[in-house]
Protein backbone atom coordinates (compact mmCIF):
# COMPACT_ATOMS: atom_id res chain seq x y z
CA UNK A 1 0.00 0.00 0.00
CA UNK A 2 1.09 3.60 -0.54
CA UNK A 3 3.66 4.57 -3.15
CA UNK A 4 5.08 2.01 -5.53
CA UNK A 5 7.84 4.20 -7.01
CA UNK A 6 9.84 7.18 -5.75
CA UNK A 7 11.71 8.36 -8.84
CA UNK A 8 12.08 7.85 -12.58
CA UNK A 9 14.60 5.02 -12.27
CA UNK A 10 12.29 3.13 -9.92
CA UNK A 11 9.41 3.79 -12.31
CA UNK A 12 11.10 2.02 -15.20
CA UNK A 13 12.19 -0.81 -12.89
CA UNK A 14 8.54 -1.08 -11.78
CA UNK A 15 7.46 -1.28 -15.42
CA UNK A 16 9.97 -4.03 -16.14
CA UNK A 17 9.00 -6.02 -13.04
CA UNK A 18 5.31 -5.89 -13.99
CA UNK A 19 5.95 -6.49 -17.71
CA UNK A 20 4.13 -3.25 -18.53
CA UNK A 21 2.89 -2.85 -22.10
CA UNK A 22 1.17 0.55 -21.78
CA UNK A 23 1.60 3.72 -19.73
CA UNK A 24 -1.68 5.49 -19.10
CA UNK A 25 -1.31 9.20 -18.31
CA UNK A 26 -4.33 10.69 -16.51
CA UNK A 27 -5.46 14.20 -15.65
CA UNK A 28 -8.55 15.78 -14.13
CA UNK A 29 -10.79 18.36 -15.78
CA UNK A 30 -12.67 21.25 -14.20
CA UNK A 31 -15.67 19.14 -13.17
CA UNK A 32 -13.53 16.37 -11.68
CA UNK A 33 -13.71 13.82 -14.51
CA UNK A 34 -10.62 11.76 -15.32
CA UNK A 35 -9.16 11.82 -18.85
CA UNK A 36 -6.34 9.65 -20.17
CA UNK A 37 -3.97 8.95 -23.01
CA UNK A 38 -2.13 5.63 -23.36
CA UNK A 39 1.42 5.32 -24.67
CA UNK A 40 3.23 2.16 -25.59
CA UNK A 41 5.78 1.60 -22.86
CA UNK A 42 8.71 1.42 -25.31
CA UNK A 43 7.76 4.86 -26.69
CA UNK A 44 8.32 6.57 -23.31
CA UNK A 45 11.70 7.55 -21.90
CA UNK A 46 12.99 9.71 -19.06
CA UNK A 47 13.40 12.79 -21.27
CA UNK A 48 9.77 12.60 -22.36
CA UNK A 49 8.61 12.35 -18.74
CA UNK A 50 10.65 15.43 -17.89
CA UNK A 51 9.60 17.49 -20.91
CA UNK A 52 5.90 16.62 -20.75
CA UNK A 53 3.40 15.05 -23.10
CA UNK A 54 1.51 17.21 -25.64
CA UNK A 55 -2.28 17.16 -25.88
CA UNK A 56 -5.16 19.27 -27.20
CA UNK A 57 -6.48 21.53 -24.41
CA UNK A 58 -9.28 22.90 -26.59
CA UNK A 59 -11.03 19.52 -26.58
CA UNK A 60 -11.51 19.66 -22.80
CA UNK A 61 -14.64 21.56 -21.67
CA UNK A 62 -14.03 25.10 -20.38
CA UNK A 63 -10.29 24.98 -21.05
CA UNK A 64 -8.33 26.39 -23.99
CA UNK A 65 -9.50 28.15 -27.19
CA UNK A 66 -8.77 26.41 -30.47
CA UNK A 67 -6.08 28.93 -31.41
CA UNK A 68 -4.09 28.20 -28.22
CA UNK A 69 -4.87 24.53 -27.80
CA UNK A 70 -1.43 22.97 -27.30
CA UNK A 71 -0.72 22.01 -23.70
CA UNK A 72 1.53 19.61 -21.83
CA UNK A 73 0.85 16.85 -19.34
CA UNK A 74 3.52 16.79 -16.63
CA UNK A 75 3.61 13.29 -15.10
CA UNK A 76 3.89 13.02 -11.31
CA UNK A 77 5.87 9.81 -11.48
CA UNK A 78 5.53 8.98 -7.76
CA UNK A 79 1.79 8.39 -8.26
CA UNK A 80 2.32 5.37 -10.54
CA UNK A 81 0.26 2.23 -9.93
CA UNK A 82 -0.90 -0.76 -11.96
CA UNK A 83 -4.36 -0.58 -13.53
CA UNK A 84 -6.18 -3.64 -12.13
CA UNK A 85 -8.76 -3.72 -14.93
CA UNK A 86 -6.93 -3.67 -18.27
CA UNK A 87 -6.35 -6.82 -20.31
CA UNK A 88 -2.71 -5.86 -20.94
CA UNK A 89 -0.36 -4.75 -18.14
CA UNK A 90 -0.86 -1.00 -17.85
CA UNK A 91 0.61 1.46 -15.38
CA UNK A 92 -1.36 4.63 -14.52
CA UNK A 93 0.37 7.94 -13.74
CA UNK A 94 -1.31 11.11 -12.47
CA UNK A 95 -0.43 14.28 -14.36
CA UNK A 96 -0.58 18.02 -13.86
CA UNK A 97 -1.29 20.33 -16.79
CA UNK A 98 1.30 22.88 -17.96
CA UNK A 99 0.52 26.06 -19.90
CA UNK A 100 3.14 26.49 -22.64
CA UNK A 101 1.91 30.01 -23.46
CA UNK A 102 2.42 31.39 -19.96
CA UNK A 103 5.25 29.03 -19.02
CA UNK A 104 3.61 27.94 -15.76
CA UNK A 105 1.24 25.36 -14.28
CA UNK A 106 -2.13 25.76 -15.96
CA UNK A 107 -4.42 28.03 -13.97
CA UNK A 108 -7.44 25.82 -14.76
CA UNK A 109 -5.76 22.54 -13.79
CA UNK A 110 -7.46 21.42 -10.55
CA UNK A 111 -4.47 19.45 -9.29
CA UNK A 112 -2.18 22.43 -9.85
CA UNK A 113 -4.64 24.68 -8.00
CA UNK A 114 -4.60 22.27 -5.05
CA UNK A 115 -0.80 22.40 -4.99
CA UNK A 116 -0.91 26.20 -4.96
CA UNK A 117 -3.30 26.06 -1.99
CA UNK A 118 -0.71 24.06 -0.04
CA UNK A 119 1.97 26.53 -1.05
CA UNK A 120 -0.24 29.35 0.26
CA UNK A 121 -0.63 27.52 3.58
CA UNK A 122 3.14 27.47 4.04
CA UNK A 123 3.71 31.02 2.78
CA UNK A 124 1.09 32.28 5.24
CA UNK A 125 3.22 30.84 8.04
CA UNK A 126 0.25 28.97 9.48
CA UNK A 127 1.16 25.34 8.85
CA UNK A 128 3.28 23.01 6.78
CA UNK A 129 0.81 20.16 6.23
CA UNK A 130 -2.93 19.82 5.67
CA UNK A 131 -4.59 16.45 6.10
CA UNK A 132 -7.87 15.50 4.50
CA UNK A 133 -9.97 12.38 4.96
CA UNK A 134 -12.94 12.17 2.56
CA UNK A 135 -15.73 9.63 3.05
CA UNK A 136 -17.39 8.99 -0.31
CA UNK A 137 -20.73 7.16 -0.22
CA UNK A 138 -22.16 5.39 -3.27
CA UNK A 139 -25.14 3.43 -4.58
CA UNK A 140 -25.00 0.12 -6.45
CA UNK A 141 -27.90 -0.42 -8.85
CA UNK A 142 -28.80 -3.36 -11.07
CA UNK A 143 -30.25 -1.26 -13.86
CA UNK A 144 -30.51 2.44 -14.76
CA UNK A 145 -32.67 3.94 -17.52
CA UNK A 146 -32.62 7.63 -18.47
CA UNK A 147 -34.52 9.57 -21.11
CA UNK A 148 -34.38 13.29 -21.78
CA UNK A 149 -36.20 14.57 -24.85
CA UNK A 150 -38.28 17.60 -25.84
CA UNK A 151 -41.57 15.88 -24.99
CA UNK A 152 -40.52 13.45 -22.28
CA UNK A 153 -37.96 13.02 -19.56
CA UNK A 154 -37.46 10.59 -16.76
CA UNK A 155 -35.33 7.98 -15.10
CA UNK A 156 -35.71 4.61 -13.46
CA UNK A 157 -33.22 2.89 -11.19
CA UNK A 158 -33.56 -0.63 -9.91
CA UNK A 159 -31.94 -2.73 -7.21
CA UNK A 160 -32.72 -6.11 -5.76
CA UNK A 161 -32.57 -4.34 -2.39
CA UNK A 162 -35.26 -1.82 -3.34
CA UNK A 163 -38.42 -2.03 -1.27
CA UNK A 164 -40.35 -1.43 -4.51
CA UNK A 165 -39.39 -5.02 -5.43
CA UNK A 166 -41.14 -6.62 -2.45
CA UNK A 167 -43.93 -7.92 -4.70
CA UNK A 168 -41.89 -8.42 -7.87
CA UNK A 169 -41.96 -11.90 -9.41
CA UNK A 170 -38.48 -12.61 -10.75
CA UNK A 171 -38.08 -14.99 -13.69
CA UNK A 172 -34.85 -16.74 -12.71
CA UNK A 173 -34.97 -16.80 -8.92
CA UNK A 174 -37.27 -16.42 -5.96
CA UNK A 175 -38.12 -13.15 -4.26
CA UNK A 176 -36.61 -13.68 -0.80
CA UNK A 177 -38.14 -10.47 0.65
CA UNK A 178 -35.03 -9.71 2.74
CA UNK A 179 -34.59 -5.98 2.12
CA UNK A 180 -33.38 -3.02 4.20
CA UNK A 181 -36.27 -0.69 3.32
CA UNK A 182 -36.13 3.09 3.25
CA UNK A 183 -33.54 4.38 5.76
CA UNK A 184 -33.12 0.82 7.04
CA UNK A 185 -29.75 -0.06 5.57
CA UNK A 186 -27.31 0.87 8.31
CA UNK A 187 -25.24 -2.20 9.28
CA UNK A 188 -27.68 -5.09 8.63
CA UNK A 189 -26.06 -8.48 8.03
CA UNK A 190 -26.74 -10.80 5.10
CA UNK A 191 -29.10 -11.57 3.48
CA UNK A 192 -30.49 -8.03 3.95
CA UNK A 193 -27.06 -6.62 3.09
CA UNK A 194 -26.70 -8.06 -0.41
CA UNK A 195 -23.45 -6.23 -1.24
CA UNK A 196 -21.00 -7.83 1.21
CA UNK A 197 -18.98 -9.73 -1.40
CA UNK A 198 -19.07 -6.84 -3.87
CA UNK A 199 -17.72 -4.39 -1.28
CA UNK A 200 -15.08 -6.92 -0.23
CA UNK A 201 -13.86 -7.13 -3.83
CA UNK A 202 -13.77 -3.34 -4.03
CA UNK A 203 -11.76 -3.15 -0.81
CA UNK A 204 -9.24 -5.69 -2.06
CA UNK A 205 -8.76 -3.91 -5.39
CA UNK A 206 -8.42 -0.54 -3.63
CA UNK A 207 -5.53 -2.00 -1.66
CA UNK A 208 -3.98 -3.28 -4.88
CA UNK A 209 -3.83 0.28 -6.23
CA UNK A 210 -2.19 1.64 -3.08
CA UNK A 211 -4.99 2.82 -0.82
CA UNK A 212 -5.04 1.85 2.85
CA UNK A 213 -8.53 0.47 3.41
CA UNK A 214 -9.95 0.60 6.91
CA UNK A 215 -13.52 -0.67 6.66
CA UNK A 216 -16.59 -1.19 4.51
CA UNK A 217 -20.28 -1.28 5.33
CA UNK A 218 -23.82 -0.89 4.06
CA UNK A 219 -25.06 2.68 4.43
CA UNK A 220 -28.45 3.94 5.59
CA UNK A 221 -30.23 3.93 2.22
CA UNK A 222 -31.19 0.82 0.31
CA UNK A 223 -28.50 -0.18 -2.21
CA UNK A 224 -26.02 2.22 -0.59
CA UNK A 225 -22.50 1.51 0.63
CA UNK A 226 -19.32 3.12 1.89
CA UNK A 227 -15.69 2.09 2.14
CA UNK A 228 -13.39 3.86 4.60
CA UNK A 229 -9.97 4.93 3.34
CA UNK A 230 -7.11 6.28 5.48
CA UNK A 231 -6.64 10.05 5.30
CA UNK A 232 -3.73 11.69 3.51
CA UNK A 233 -2.26 15.04 2.59
CA UNK A 234 -4.50 17.26 0.47
CA UNK A 235 -3.07 16.03 -2.85
CA UNK A 236 -2.91 12.40 -1.73
CA UNK A 237 -6.52 12.53 -0.52
CA UNK A 238 -7.77 14.04 -3.79
CA UNK A 239 -5.77 11.50 -5.84
CA UNK A 240 -7.28 8.76 -3.69
CA UNK A 241 -10.81 9.98 -4.42
CA UNK A 242 -10.08 9.56 -8.13
CA UNK A 243 -8.75 6.05 -7.56
CA UNK A 244 -11.64 5.18 -5.24
CA UNK A 245 -14.35 6.26 -7.68
CA UNK A 246 -12.62 4.46 -10.55
CA UNK A 247 -12.33 1.19 -8.62
CA UNK A 248 -15.87 1.26 -7.22
CA UNK A 249 -17.39 1.95 -10.64
CA UNK A 250 -15.26 -0.65 -12.42
CA UNK A 251 -15.76 -3.46 -9.89
CA UNK A 252 -19.51 -2.87 -10.03
CA UNK A 253 -19.39 -2.76 -13.84
CA UNK A 254 -17.46 -6.03 -14.11
CA UNK A 255 -20.02 -7.67 -11.84
CA UNK A 256 -22.93 -6.59 -14.04
CA UNK A 257 -23.92 -3.74 -11.72
CA UNK A 258 -23.64 0.04 -11.94
CA UNK A 259 -22.26 2.35 -9.25
CA UNK A 260 -23.04 6.03 -8.77
CA UNK A 261 -21.81 8.75 -6.44
CA UNK A 262 -24.77 10.97 -7.40
CA UNK A 263 -25.93 12.83 -4.26
CA UNK A 264 -29.68 12.07 -4.45
CA UNK A 265 -30.71 9.26 -6.81
CA UNK A 266 -33.59 8.03 -4.59
CA UNK A 267 -36.47 10.25 -3.55
CA UNK A 268 -37.31 9.87 0.14
CA UNK A 269 -34.15 7.99 1.13
CA UNK A 270 -30.73 9.14 2.27
CA UNK A 271 -28.28 10.48 -0.29
CA UNK A 272 -24.56 10.22 -0.96
CA UNK A 273 -22.25 12.58 0.86
CA UNK A 274 -18.52 13.13 0.89
CA UNK A 275 -17.83 13.99 4.52
CA UNK A 276 -14.40 15.63 4.71
CA UNK A 277 -12.17 15.35 7.80
CA UNK A 278 -9.55 18.11 8.04
CA UNK A 279 -6.64 19.23 10.19
CA UNK A 280 -3.60 21.50 9.84
CA UNK A 281 -0.19 20.66 11.28
CA UNK A 282 3.08 22.53 11.79
CA UNK A 283 6.42 21.11 12.87
CA UNK A 284 4.76 17.81 13.67
CA UNK A 285 2.09 19.37 15.91
CA UNK A 286 -1.65 19.30 15.31
CA UNK A 287 -2.78 22.94 15.31
CA UNK A 288 -6.41 21.90 15.78
CA UNK A 289 -5.78 20.30 19.20
CA UNK A 290 -5.97 21.95 22.61
CA UNK A 291 -6.63 19.71 25.58
CA UNK A 292 -9.46 20.75 27.87
CA UNK A 293 -11.34 22.87 25.35
CA UNK A 294 -14.68 21.78 23.86
CA UNK A 295 -13.98 18.48 22.05
CA UNK A 296 -10.28 19.38 22.42
CA UNK A 297 -10.64 21.96 19.65
CA UNK A 298 -8.11 24.78 19.58
CA UNK A 299 -8.90 28.40 18.76
CA UNK A 300 -7.13 27.83 15.43
CA UNK A 301 -9.55 24.99 14.61
CA UNK A 302 -12.57 27.13 15.51
CA UNK A 303 -11.28 30.04 13.43
CA UNK A 304 -10.66 27.66 10.52
CA UNK A 305 -14.22 26.36 10.80
CA UNK A 306 -15.49 29.92 11.19
CA UNK A 307 -13.95 30.78 7.84
CA UNK A 308 -15.61 27.81 6.15
CA UNK A 309 -18.99 28.78 7.59
CA UNK A 310 -18.54 32.47 6.74
CA UNK A 311 -17.86 31.63 3.10
CA UNK A 312 -20.08 28.52 3.05
CA UNK A 313 -22.33 29.63 0.21
CA UNK A 314 -19.39 30.32 -2.09
CA UNK A 315 -17.60 27.19 -0.85
CA UNK A 316 -20.69 25.16 -1.79
CA UNK A 317 -20.21 26.12 -5.44
CA UNK A 318 -17.23 23.74 -5.31
CA UNK A 319 -18.13 21.23 -2.58
CA UNK A 320 -21.72 20.71 -3.81
CA UNK A 321 -21.22 21.19 -7.51
CA UNK A 322 -24.47 19.95 -9.06
CA UNK A 323 -28.15 20.89 -9.02
CA UNK A 324 -28.78 17.41 -7.59
CA UNK A 325 -26.54 18.26 -4.61
CA UNK A 326 -29.21 20.49 -3.13
CA UNK A 327 -31.86 17.77 -3.27
CA UNK A 328 -29.71 16.00 -0.69
CA UNK A 329 -29.23 19.04 1.55
CA UNK A 330 -32.67 18.98 3.13
CA UNK A 331 -33.64 18.13 6.73
CA UNK A 332 -34.37 14.55 7.69
CA UNK A 333 -31.81 12.65 5.62
CA UNK A 334 -28.59 13.08 7.64
CA UNK A 335 -27.40 15.70 5.16
CA UNK A 336 -26.85 18.76 7.35
CA UNK A 337 -27.47 22.18 5.88
CA UNK A 338 -27.38 24.05 9.21
CA UNK A 339 -24.04 25.80 9.71
CA UNK A 340 -23.05 24.99 13.25
CA UNK A 341 -20.74 22.47 14.89
CA UNK A 342 -21.01 19.85 17.58
CA UNK A 343 -19.14 16.96 19.09
CA UNK A 344 -20.63 13.66 17.91
CA UNK A 345 -23.81 15.34 16.55
CA UNK A 346 -24.36 14.28 12.94
CA UNK A 347 -27.12 16.81 12.37
CA UNK A 348 -24.61 19.69 12.48
CA UNK A 349 -22.80 20.77 9.31
CA UNK A 350 -19.56 20.08 11.15
CA UNK A 351 -19.09 17.16 13.51
CA UNK A 352 -16.14 16.82 15.86
CA UNK A 353 -15.35 13.09 16.01
CA UNK A 354 -15.66 11.51 19.47
CA UNK A 355 -12.72 10.68 21.69
CA UNK A 356 -9.98 12.15 19.51
CA UNK A 357 -6.59 12.73 21.16
CA UNK A 358 -3.90 15.05 19.90
CA UNK A 359 -3.06 13.00 16.82
CA UNK A 360 -6.68 12.54 15.73
CA UNK A 361 -8.42 15.81 16.63
CA UNK A 362 -10.02 17.20 13.49
CA UNK A 363 -13.17 18.69 12.06
CA UNK A 364 -15.57 16.80 9.81
CA UNK A 365 -17.54 18.92 7.37
CA UNK A 366 -20.60 16.88 6.43
CA UNK A 367 -22.19 18.90 3.64
CA UNK A 368 -19.85 18.16 0.66
CA UNK A 369 -20.67 15.46 -1.88
CA UNK A 370 -18.91 13.54 -4.63
CA UNK A 371 -20.03 15.76 -7.51
CA UNK A 372 -17.24 17.99 -6.22
CA UNK A 373 -13.91 17.99 -8.00
CA UNK A 374 -11.84 16.76 -5.02
CA UNK A 375 -8.82 18.94 -5.79
CA UNK A 376 -10.95 22.09 -5.98
CA UNK A 377 -13.19 21.17 -3.04
CA UNK A 378 -10.29 20.47 -0.67
CA UNK A 379 -8.40 23.56 -1.85
CA UNK A 380 -11.44 25.80 -1.33
CA UNK A 381 -12.14 24.37 2.14
CA UNK A 382 -8.51 25.05 3.03
CA UNK A 383 -8.57 28.59 1.63
CA UNK A 384 -11.79 29.45 3.46
CA UNK A 385 -10.35 28.01 6.66
CA UNK A 386 -7.10 29.96 6.31
CA UNK A 387 -9.11 33.13 5.77
CA UNK A 388 -10.99 32.33 8.96
CA UNK A 389 -7.72 31.90 10.89
CA UNK A 390 -6.47 35.21 9.51
CA UNK A 391 -9.64 37.06 10.52
CA UNK A 392 -10.31 35.07 13.73
CA UNK A 393 -13.81 34.08 12.63
CA UNK A 394 -15.91 32.24 15.19
CA UNK A 395 -18.56 29.73 14.06
CA UNK A 396 -22.04 29.44 15.57
CA UNK A 397 -22.08 26.69 18.20
CA UNK A 398 -21.55 24.30 19.67
CA UNK A 399 -25.10 22.96 19.42
CA UNK A 400 -25.84 19.46 20.70
CA UNK A 401 -29.57 19.27 19.98
CA UNK A 402 -31.06 17.39 17.01
CA UNK A 403 -31.02 20.18 14.46
CA UNK A 404 -33.11 18.17 12.03
CA UNK A 405 -36.04 18.67 14.42
CA UNK A 406 -35.87 22.46 14.22
CA UNK A 407 -38.45 24.23 12.09
CA UNK A 408 -37.39 26.89 9.61
CA UNK A 409 -38.80 29.55 11.96
CA UNK A 410 -36.74 28.15 14.85
CA UNK A 411 -33.59 28.18 12.75
CA UNK A 412 -34.22 31.84 11.92
CA UNK A 413 -35.01 32.69 15.57
CA UNK A 414 -31.73 31.13 16.69
CA UNK A 415 -29.94 33.08 13.94
CA UNK A 416 -28.23 29.95 12.61
CA UNK A 417 -26.85 30.37 9.09
CA UNK A 418 -27.69 27.74 6.47
CA UNK A 419 -26.18 26.28 3.34
CA UNK A 420 -27.51 27.61 0.04
CA UNK A 421 -30.64 25.88 -1.22
CA UNK A 422 -29.69 25.72 -4.91
CA UNK A 423 -26.59 25.64 -7.07
CA UNK A 424 -27.65 29.01 -8.53
CA UNK A 425 -27.56 30.51 -5.04
CA UNK A 426 -24.10 29.03 -4.44
CA UNK A 427 -22.71 30.32 -7.73
CA UNK A 428 -24.14 33.79 -7.19
CA UNK A 429 -22.49 33.76 -3.77
CA UNK A 430 -19.20 32.80 -5.42
CA UNK A 431 -19.49 35.77 -7.79
CA UNK A 432 -19.97 38.11 -4.81
CA UNK A 433 -17.56 36.42 -2.37
CA UNK A 434 -14.32 35.20 -3.88
CA UNK A 435 -11.52 37.34 -2.45
CA UNK A 436 -10.57 34.52 -0.06
CA UNK A 437 -9.76 32.39 -3.13
CA UNK A 438 -7.56 34.98 -4.84
CA UNK A 439 -4.26 33.91 -3.25
CA UNK A 440 -4.55 30.75 -5.33
CA UNK A 441 -7.29 31.01 -7.97
CA UNK A 442 -7.12 33.54 -10.76
CA UNK A 443 -10.00 35.78 -11.82
CA UNK A 444 -10.05 33.92 -15.13
CA UNK A 445 -10.48 30.56 -13.43
CA UNK A 446 -13.23 31.74 -11.07
CA UNK A 447 -15.07 33.40 -13.95
CA UNK A 448 -14.68 30.31 -16.14
CA UNK A 449 -15.88 28.02 -13.38
CA UNK A 450 -19.05 29.92 -12.54
CA UNK A 451 -19.98 30.41 -16.21
CA UNK A 452 -19.32 26.74 -16.92
CA UNK A 453 -21.54 25.64 -14.02
CA UNK A 454 -24.38 27.93 -15.08
CA UNK A 455 -24.20 26.61 -18.64
CA UNK A 456 -23.68 22.95 -17.73
CA UNK A 457 -25.93 22.60 -14.69
CA UNK A 458 -28.14 25.53 -13.71
CA UNK A 459 -29.75 26.73 -16.94
CA UNK A 460 -30.46 23.25 -18.39
CA UNK A 461 -32.01 22.17 -15.08
CA UNK A 462 -34.12 25.30 -14.69
CA UNK A 463 -35.48 24.98 -18.25
CA UNK A 464 -36.79 21.44 -17.89
CA UNK A 465 -40.25 20.54 -16.59
CA UNK A 466 -40.27 17.61 -14.14
CA UNK A 467 -42.66 14.76 -13.46
CA UNK A 468 -43.58 16.40 -10.15
CA UNK A 469 -44.53 19.62 -11.95
CA UNK A 470 -46.83 17.67 -14.24
CA UNK A 471 -48.40 15.91 -11.24
CA UNK A 472 -48.89 19.13 -9.30
CA UNK A 473 -49.58 21.66 -12.05
CA UNK A 474 -51.04 19.98 -15.13
CA UNK A 475 -54.66 20.48 -14.01
CA UNK A 476 -54.18 24.11 -13.04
Amino acid sequence: MGKFVNNVDEFFDFCEKNEVEFIDFRFTDIKGAWHHISYRKNAVDAKMLEAGLPFDGSSIEAWQPINESDMLLKPDIETAFMDPFTADPTVIVFCDVFDIYKGQPYEKCPRSIAKKALQHLEEAGIGDAAYFGPENEFFIFDDVQIWDNINQSGYKVDSEEGEWNMSTKFEDYANTAHRPGTKGGYFPVMPIDSMVDLRAEMMQVLEEVGLEVVLGHHEVAQAQGEIGIKFGTLIEAADNVQKYKYVVKMVAHLNGKTATFMPKPLYGDNGNGMHVHQSIWKDGKNLFYKEGEYANLSETALNYLGGIFKHAKAVAAFTNASTNSYKRLIPGFEAPSILTYSSQNRSAACRIPYGAGEAATRIETRFPDSTANPYLAFAVLLLAGLDGIKNKDIPVGPMNEDLFELSLDEIREKNIPQMPHTLREALEALIADNEFLKPVMTDEFIDTYQHYQFERQVWPDEARPTAFEFASTYSC
